[in-house]
């Protein structure tokens, strides 16, 4: 038996929205508006297009919507189209804890939508699921380290497992299900490293897909590989590339992670946020006066044995000092903060005046924001 594969089937099959605290389903209400508000984000980005134009191929009124239209196209292409179109505008979620594996844990949610629609899923039902996702995605997250690896891995598994929770499956199907979401599927992090194209996005997209199709095909009784994880030449051993261990999962006495992520406030990769935050204040001084700028000085931190972080995802290569495409600029603090200096006087007066949300609500627009 797989340790890992049995444990996971047996709390994804056990879990029960009674034992999820209500701060935690609000959580996860809190994280599929984000998300949904990234869907918006990123619709119109050629990619998406390119994403929309296969699914247009593949019409299938019983299936799952293409958010943003009135078409449906079955579950497993409605979970990529959805799933790269969140993630493209780089506004979703983010996960980023010490020692831990960063990631964008809410790619899982619009590969569950469409699960949960085309099942006529209660709203309960899918923040169980959501939750679920997140639960496994961030505790392999925890028990990973911050290896040069891409995290869409943990999306497919865990979107494996809660579209199987969401179809009514039994343990033993959703531990199939994990088994074929884990096996065929090894994403490489080469779609995140140096030039930076379309695939960045896509690459969740595929991931939600895979996991989708792996709990289909459970649920019509296909069977995959014994020991998907810890097998001599399972998962850990090949692409983890060692040991994982998985903490307490979420219930009884144990927070559910999904508390522990980041709703992003700019849309750039997480690395980039402290230069682009802190350029937003000094353009906001010197509004107007950039021909007497003479220096700028990012400090950020560099890569240790435990982590490639700011100074090698975002500054360290020519691809960041020279981008050519909209995902490496993303990724880049020079260009970020670039821009950042170079705001339109509008809009640095609405950063001056403390932001848009306080202005909306002086405006009457909105309601106060949640702190």
């Amino acid at each position: 038996m797989d340790g890992i594969q049995q444990r996971l089937a047996a709390y994804a099959h056990a879990l029960d929205a009674s034992v999820i605290p209500a701060a935690t389903l609000h959580a996860a209400r809190v994280r599929v508006i984000d998300t949904l508000a990234a869907v918006m984000g990123g619709f119109d980005d050629e990619c998406n297009r390119l994403a929309r134009a296969v699914a247009l191929d593949a019409p299938l009124s019983t299936g799952a919507t293409v958010l943003g239209t009135a078409f449906k196209t079955p579950v497993d292409v409605a979970a990529f189209v959805n799933g790269a179109t969140s993630r493209s505008a780089e506004i979703n979620d983010v996960y980023h804890a010490p020692g831990s594996k960063n990631g964008h844990p809410s790619d899982v949610i619009t590969p569950l939508l469409a699960v949960a629609e085309t099942k006529h899923a209660g709203g309960r039902d899918f923040l169980t699921a959501v939750v679920l996702a997140y639960e496994i995605y961030l505790r392999f997250a925890d028990g990973f380290g911050n290896r040069a690896f891409d995290a869409t891995n943990f999306c497919c598994i865990a979107v494996a497992a809660a579209s199987a929770k969401l179809m009514g499956l039994s343990r033993e199907q959703i531990a199939e299900a994990l088994s074929m979401a884990t096996v065929p599927n090894g994403a490489l992090n080469q779609s995140r490293t140096g030039h930076l194209t379309m695939w960045k996005s896509m690459a969740s997209g595929q991931a939600g897909r895979a996991g989708v199709f792996a709990a289909q095909l459970a649920a019509k009784g296909m069977r995959d590989a014994s020991e998907p994880f810890t097998g001599r030449h399972g998962w850990c051993a090949n692409v983890a590339k060692g040991e994982v261990k998985l903490d307490a999962m979420g219930g009884a006495q144990t927070p559910f992670r999904i508390n522990d992520t980041l709703i992003k406030p700019r849309m750039a990769c997480l690395h980039t946020l402290a230069p682009i935050l802190a350029a937003e204040k000094a353009a906001v001084k010197i509004k107007g006066r950039l021909d007497a700028v003479t220096q700028v000085c990012v400090q950020v931190y560099r890569a240790n044995e435990r982590a490639v972080v700011s100074v090698d995802k975002t500054g360290g290569a020519d691809p960041h000092w020279n981008p050519d495409s909209r995902e490496t600029a993303d990724h880049s603090v020079p260009y970020c903060v670039a821009a950042t200096a170079t705001l339109p006087n509008k809009l640095l007066d609405l950063l001056d005046a403390g932001g848009v949300y306080p202005l909306l609500e002086r405006q009457g627009i909105i309601a106060p924001v949640e702190k």
